[in-house]
């Protein structure tokens, strides 16, 4: 352990001060698994759950090992989703504030021209959603062949049909001898897809949820028929201190459940992929700041995200699987703090819902609303 951590204490001061600010104590399991094989330049998955400190596991090295006089591009970070660009670059301006390392977030969407602009100051990192990504290097205004680094973030979701193909041509574009790190909260289906971009085994890393710092989350469901969600939501949104994001399966169950919370005058708002960016940041910000009660979000739009003092997460529409379960959950309890997840489910669901708690090892307690609490409930005879 100690050979492990060692990093800490090698890395350049203004990372040691960074960490310092940052009030970190010890570093996570992920980060003293991850980091010394990064430094090391090898090809990793890493897997770990959500909320244990994966982005500075991936950030930290590479920042390590920028070579500051260098100004062409040197490390690619690519997420499946806009927002979840924009927070690594946040947390990537936060490691560099102060230093001559110049980095840019890339996203689809958003103006291209200004992205243009951005790319004449020769960023040396960049962090962007894959579309984009390509489309700059296709017009030869992102040049990979000094990047060392590429990191898949949220990897299992940019290796589904959706994105792969981009991906593969974003990581065959850099030169052979780059280094190719994956991570996720989730298992790869597919592993061989990985090792295929890169054609050399690449080392694998799990770390399982007994090791990370317990996270104190209550995991709780409660039994309703569909047409009984909307009310439910309006009882739990007025419960005190809420800060909320509650996951409905598509937009049109979104929009159709937000006008029933609206008339019920529910402080809320929305998040989804078909918002435009600027709406989609001020839905994320009125929640972050509290000026909203919950926030209703589609997978996609909420995935990886991290929602400081997140009280609740609401499965309002039952997840399509124990993974959506694990990535939706995993938005509050983060980095060991407090939270709740509430299922609302039909006694269909709620058999499915027994069997993820089996396979998770979680007591997910049946309860009911009562005077704005949850209270031990009993099954009806």
């Amino acid at each position: 352990m100690t050979k492990e951590v060692n990093f800490l204490s090698n890395i350049k001061p203004f990372l040691q001060k960074t960490w310092t600010n940052s009030n970190f104590t010890e570093p996570t399991p992920i980060q003293i698994k991850a980091i010394p094989f990064i430094l090391e330049g090898k090809d990793l998955i890493a897997e770990s759950p959500t909320g244990t400190g994966k982005t500075v596991a991936y950030l930290l090295p590479i920042l390590e090992q920028i070579q500051v006089e260098n100004k062409n591009l040197q490390a690619v970070i690519l997420a499946p989703s806009r927002e979840l660009v924009m927070q690594i670059y946040q947390e990537l301006q936060k490691w560099t504030e102060g230093t001559a390392i110049s980095g840019v977030s890339l996203v689809g969407g958003a103006n291209i021209k200004r992205q243009l602009d951005k790319l004449k100051k020769k960023p040396q990192i960049v962090v962007g959603t894959p579309g984009r990504i390509l489309e700059l290097i296709k017009l030869k205004k992102l040049k990979m062949h000094d990047v060392k680094t590429i990191v898949l973030d949220e990897g299992d979701q940019l290796l589904i049909s959706e994105h792969i193909s981009t991906v593969r041509t974003i990581v065959k574009s850099a030169q052979n001898d780059r280094q190719l790190l994956l991570f996720s909260a989730t298992s790869l289906k597919d592993i061989d897809l990985f090792k295929a971009m890169i054609d050399r085994e690449p080392e694998i890393i799990k770390v399982e949820r007994n090791e990370t710092a317990s996270a104190d989350v209550n995991h709780l469901y409660l039994l309703c028929e569909p047409r009984d969600k909307a009310e439910l939501l309006r009882r739990i949104a007025a419960m005190e201190g809420m800060k909320g994001l509650v996951f409905v399966r598509d937009v049109g169950n979104m929009t159709v459940l937000a006008e029933k919370l609206k008339y019920e005058k529910v402080s809320l708002d929305v998040l989804h992929s078909e918002l435009g960016k600027n709406d989609r940041e001020k839905a994320l910000q009125s929640l972050r700041n509290g000026d909203v009660k919950i926030l209703l979000a589609t997978d996609v739009a909420a995935r990886g995200l991290d929602i400081e003092g997140l009280t609740h997460v609401i499965h309002s529409d039952f997840p399509s699987d124990i993974e959506q379960y694990i990535h939706r959950s995993g938005r509050t309890g983060r980095m060991g703090a407090t939270g709740t997840v509430v299922s609302l489910v039909t006694p269909r669901e709620e058999r499915e819902l027994k069997k993820y708690g089996r396979q998770l090892n979680l007591n997910i307690k049946l309860r009911r609303l009562s005077h704005g609490q949850f209270v031990e409930a009993s099954r009806k005879k």
